[in-house]
């Protein structure tokens, strides 16, 4: 009895672990946002200055783990392939596309950006990058049979392309473990989108406009 009573007791503890792990997923998401486009305000005297009458920029993505993979991205003409696994892009990210939602009106690469909700997608080559903005629909859930909406870069039609820009791309000394997108340099009328990932860093310049 009592032997069964505690392989029962290590079953659920077992279950418990297992069901732990699959609520924590391999690629969490993540959010990079800014606001931009406001100014200090001292509503009266004495009072603490507050920000207003900015706009959110912000990107939400997954964000996968190098886990000792070595060397990330690769060289030469497999730089990057294994991240697209057939697809024609790098969904910089994981599972679900990446995208970008804007409150204001903005310019990547001389094109202008309305207010909205894009998909981000990256042209991988080595020292070489290109930032793809697209106006194509995405799957919150994956749908093997949906073909015009993407899942990722699975999908992916260029006719939807609204942006394709030229990043800087740098390699540091330190090695970024987890896959990270921020904005860098930001001031009250623009700054630079940054990829970074273990020894590679891209950025591209965004502006406000009228």
């Amino acid at each position: 009895m009592f032997r069964t009573k505690s392989l029962c007791l290590v079953l659920v503890l077992a279950a418990g672990v297992a069901a732990a792990q699959e609520r924590r997923p391999a690629s969490p998401r993540g959010t990079a946002a800014t606001q931009v486009g406001g100014k200090w305000v001292t509503p009266k005297q004495g009072a603490e200055p507050r920000y207003t009458g900015g706009k959110w920029i912000e990107v939400d993505y997954g964000r996968p783990i190098k886990r000792s993979r070595e060397p990330l991205f690769g060289s030469g003409a497999d730089y990057g392939k294994k991240f697209l696994d057939g697809a024609p892009l790098w969904r910089v990210g994981a599972n679900q596309t990446t995208r970008l939602t804007t409150e204001a009106a903005i310019e990547i690469g001389g094109k202008k950006l309305d207010p909205g909700t894009y998909s981000l997608f990256v042209d991988l080559k080595e020292g070489a990058w290109t930032l793809v903005v697209s106006k194509q629909p995405w799957l919150e859930k994956y749908d093997p049979a949906e073909k015009t909406k993407t899942w990722g870069a699975y999908g992916y039609d260029a006719k939807y392309d609204v942006v394709r820009a030229p990043m800087t791309s740098t390699r540091i000394a330190h090695s970024v473990d987890q896959l990270t997108i921020g904005f860098v340099d930001v001031t009250d009328k623009g700054g630079k989108l940054a990829i970074a990932w273990d020894h590679d860093v891209a950025m591209v310049d965004f502006k406000l406009v009228p």
